[in-house]
C-alpha cells in the first residue's frame, strides 16, 4: 500500500501538521512531542513526508490483521519458512522517473544539531551480488546532489560489496523509501548470508494477508518491492568518506567512521509521494530493529529450554542491548542455560533477565519484581568478561562485558512463597 493509504486507514491516530516546517532540527520537535503515534508533516519545506508511522507494535499488528500477542509469532514463521514473491510489470513508482536530480532539494531531514548533515534513515537498500540477493537497513547520509555515504554495517551488504570490489566492479543498490511494514520487518531481520530478505517478508504477508510480496525490476537490473514510494538507483563504490556523527538507537552520537560512497544515477517516485523517516532511538525504530530478533532469541533459547513463553526486547535497552525471556523451568539449571543461549543467540545483547512464564515480559513493573523476590545475586547472577558485543554501545571497546539475571523462583522451594496473593 502506499504510505497515504496507511495514513487514511489509521486516521484517528495521526497528527497532521499543516504548517510549514524546516527539515532541519524542527521536524525532530514534532517527532519527539508524539512518540506514539503518525506524524504527517504537509509541508516540510515543500515536501509531503511523515515519521512514526509504525510507532507502536500494535499498528503494526493491525495493518497485519493480527492480534498483537501473536506478531512475534508470525515475525518467526516467516523467517523459518521464506517464501517466493512475485515478480509483476508496473509499479506506482514508474509514474516519476529522473536522472537529474538534487538530493539536496528533498525532504530529507537533519535530525539533530551534531548530525553531520541531512539523513535518509528508512531507506531498505536492495542489493544482488553472484545469484544472492540482500535486504537490508543503512542510514545515508547526503553529500552533495547525487552523492551519499552510507553507514554499511559489517554484515551482508558489507560482504557484497568487498566481493564485488575484488571482483574489479562497483555493486549496484537500489534504496526504497516507504515499505509497508513486512519489508521494514525484513529488511531488519538478520539471517545466514544467501537468505534474501525479501522472501521472508512475502512469507510474512502471504502468512497474515494471503498473497505474496510484488517486486519490479528497475533499469539497473535489480529487483524491488513495488509498493515503494521512492526508488534511488546507484553504485556502492571503491571511495570512502566520512560518516557521521549521527544520533543512533542509544540516543548519543553514533562516532565517525570511513564508510563507502554511494554515487545515485536515478530517481523514481510515486505521484505525491510521501517521504518516510525514522527517528533514531524512536519506538519506530525500536520496533524494526528489536522486533525481527526476538524469534530468533526465543528460537535459541528453545534449543536448551523445553518451554519459552515470551521474549522481548526492552525499550530501556534500545530494543537492542536488554532482553528479558520467560521461561518454564525443568531442572535449576534451565535458568542459566537460557542466558547463555540469549547471548549466543543474538551477539549484540549485553543484558538478559530470566523469568518464570507467570511473570509478563512486557510489564517493567513484573519484571523488576521477580528480580526483587526471586533472584539472589551469588546463585543466579552470570558475568562474561572480554565477549563480543555491539557497535552502538558506547561503554563497550573492541570487547564487552555481559550480565545475565536468573530470576526464576527455585524448584526446591515452597511455591506459596513466591507467587502473588490473588482474591
Amino acid at each position: 500500500m502506499a504510505v497515504r493509504e496507511w495514513l487514511e486507514r489509521f486516521r484517528d491516530e495521526v497528527v497532521t501538521v499543516e504548517a510549514p516546517v524546516s527539515r532541519d532540527l524542527e521536524v525532530t520537535r514534532h517527532l519527539l512531542a508524539h512518540p506514539d503515534e503518525p506524524v504527517h508533516f504537509r509541508d516540510l519545506d515543500g515536501y509531503e513526508a511523515v515519521g512514526g508511522l509504525w510507532s507502536t507494535r500494535d499498528r503494526i499488528a493491525r495493518a497485519m490483521n493480527l492480534p498483537r500477542e501473536n506478531l512475534v509469532d508470525a515475525v518467526g514463521d516467516a523467517q523459518r519458512y521464506p517464501e517466493d514473491f512475485r515478480v509483476v510489470d508496473r509499479a506506482d513508482f514508474f509514474a516519476n522517473e529522473s536522472t537529474d536530480f538534487d538530493l539536496r532539494d528533498s525532504p530529507v531531514p537533519k535530525f539533530y544539531p551534531k548530525d553531520a548533515g541531512r539523513y535518509i534513515s528508512a531507506g531498505v537498500w536492495v542489493a544482488e551480488w553472484e545469484g544472492k540477493r540482500n535486504l537490508s537497513f543503512h542510514r545515508i547520509l547526503i553529500l552533495e546532489a547525487k552523492r551519499g555515504v552510507g553507514r554499511i554495517v559489517p554484515r551482508h551488504l558489507r560482504a557484497m560489496h568487498r566481493q564485488a570490489l575484488e571482483a574489479g566492479q562497483e555493486l549496484k543498490v537500489a534504496v526504497c523509501i516507504g515499505l509497508d511494514p513486512w519489508l521494514l520487518i525484513g529488511g531488519g531481520t538478520s539471517v545466514e548470508y544467501g537468505v534474501d530478505e525479501t522472501r521472508i517478508a512475502s512469507a510474512l504477508k502471504r502468512r497474515t494477508l494471503g498473497q505474496p510480496v510484488e517486486c519490479v525490476k528497475l533499469k539497473n537490473g535489480l529487483t524491488v518491492p513495488a509498493d515503494a514510494e521512492y526508488v534511488l538507483e546507484g553504485r556502492l563504490t571503491a571511495e570512502t568518506h566520512d560518516e557521521g556523527p549521527f544520533v543512533d538507537a542509544v540516543l548519543t552520537y553514533d562516532r565517525v567512521r570511513k564508510e563507502p560512497v554511494i554515487e545515485f544515477e536515478r530517481v523514481y517516485h510515486r505521484d505525491n509521494p510521501v517521504f518516510h523517516m525514522i527517528l533514531g532511538g524512536s519506538n519506530e525504530h525500536y520496533n524494526f530493529m528489536g522486533m525481527p530478533r526476538e524469534p530468533v532469541i526465543r528460537d535459541g533459547v528453545a534449543k536448551v529450554v523445553p518451554h519459552v513463553a515470551g521474549v522481548r526486547l526492552t525499550e530501556g535497552g534500545c530494543a537492542w542491548l536488554h532482553a528479558v525471556v520467560a521461561i518454564r523451568k525443568h531442572t535449576d539449571g534451565d535458568g542459566k542455560n537460557a542466558i547463555m543461549a540469549a547471548f549466543a543467540s543474538h551477539t549484540s545483547l549485553k543484558h538478559v533477565t530470566i523469568v518464570d512464564e507467570d511473570i509478563n515480559v512486557w510489564d517493567d513493573r513484573e519484571v523488576e519484581w521477580a528480580v526483587a523476590t526471586r533472584f539472589q545475586a551469588d546463585r543466579g547472577l552470570v558475568v562474561l568478561h572480554g565477549v563480543r558485543g555491539s557497535s552502538i554501545d558506547p561503554s563497550a571497546g573492541e570487547t564487552t562485558a555481559k550480565m545475565g539475571i536468573d530470576a526464576t523462583t527455585p524448584l526446591n522451594a515452597k511455591p506459596e512463597m513466591f507467587r502473588k496473593a490473588t482474591l
